[in-house]
């Protein structure tokens, strides 16, 4: 499968954006999108798992048999998406139940972020960076091939982001793809850039 987006525009709050944006992305491939704060790589994810509609231009995924994005996809936001109420167990089955395709157990997944010994806990008791690691153990317990990550890295220890490098790169390895926004490397020899903004 690829992602293809071609000459595409965006425009908030009657401003423009961005515009003429091409970029593509096949299994296997990582893309680092950059750009200054408010160049548009937030909107860009947005408009990629259908949040937020194009100005202009098109997204098509080539090979995925009229799939839209959005059913291929995981995204991983600025915000966490996470019920503080919740314990990290019950968010990560929440999310498997929702999305399908199941990968691995919640279990397993926290166990894969090294948060096996807070599954029982709400996660309104967490760090910002133990709720971003149980944010990013979404990743795991449904199977997509398509990762959008907006600043994967942000509340992230060294130790935790050497984590993230690792599933990212057996993502990739098992023939996924991933598109994240970032200001800092994510730690992939073969990712792409693609900078956004002026």
């Amino acid at each position: 499968m690829r992602l293809r987006v071609e000459n595409l525009c965006c425009r908030r709050g009657g401003r423009l954006i961005f515009e003429d944006v091409n970029l593509s992305l096949a299994n296997g491939e990582a893309l680092a999108l950059t750009g200054r704060n408010g160049a548009g790589k937030s909107s860009l994810i947005a408009m990629l798992c259908g949040r937020l509609r194009p100005d202009g231009g098109s997204i098509a995924i080539e090979g995925a048999d009229e799939a839209e994005l959005i059913e291929l996809s995981h995204l991983v936001g600025h915000r966490d998406g996470l019920k503080t109420a919740l314990t990290a167990r019950e968010n990560l089955a929440f999310a498997q139940d929702v999305l399908g395709h199941p990968a691995l157990s919640p279990e397993a997944a926290l166990d894969a972020v090294g948060l096996a010994h807070a599954a029982a806990l709400p996660v309104g008791y967490l760090s910002a960076g133990q709720r971003r690691r149980v944010a990013l153990a979404r990743l795991l317990v449904s199977q997509r091939p398509f990762w959008l990550l907006d600043e994967p890295m942000s509340a992230l220890d060294a130790a935790s982001q050497a984590m993230l490098t690792g599933l990212m790169r057996g993502h990739l390895g098992a023939g996924g793809a991933i598109l994240a926004a970032t200001h800092g490397p994510l730690g992939l020899d073969q990712a792409r850039e693609v900078r956004i903004g002026s």
